[in-house]
């Protein structure tokens, strides 16, 4: 259950990300996290092929459909909650996709700064 101190990175009310598929670490829709995911799964993306291909290579395949879980697989423009590690991965990489800054949670902040992620912002309609 989103609580109300549940902020974005622009500190309003954290938004969802995507629901389906039920994304975040609690497959609720919102990337927001607690003390338990060790990913911190507080950054929503739109995801690109390259990013896609960039993630799979460092062993987190998100495109290959896991029907098992409910997983249909990711394509490029899905929206998904990533690990802020793998994004600034991905950043440094030059593989970085764009970030729904309405949707990324405040604790984002605390791994990298506001500039960069506006660096990257979607413009969402």
């Amino acid at each position: 259950m989103l609580k109300s101190n549940d902020l974005n990175v622009l500190g309003t009310i954290l938004v969802p990300c995507c629901e389906n598929p039920a994304t975040g670490y609690f497959r609720d829709g919102y990337c927001r996290t607690i003390q338990e995911d060790s990913g911190t799964h507080v950054l929503c993306a739109i995801l690109t092929q390259e990013f896609l291909e960039f993630t799979k290579s460092q062993g987190n395949d998100l495109s290959t459909p896991i029907p098992h879980w409910g997983f249909p697989g990711l394509k490029p423009g899905s929206k998904w909650c990533l690990c802020i590690s793998r994004w600034l991965e991905a950043e440094r990489a030059g593989k970085a996709p764009l970030v729904v800054l309405e949707a990324t949670h405040q604790k984002a902040l605390k791994y990298t700064t506001m500039q960069l992620l506006q660096k990257y912002e979607a413009v969402v309609q």
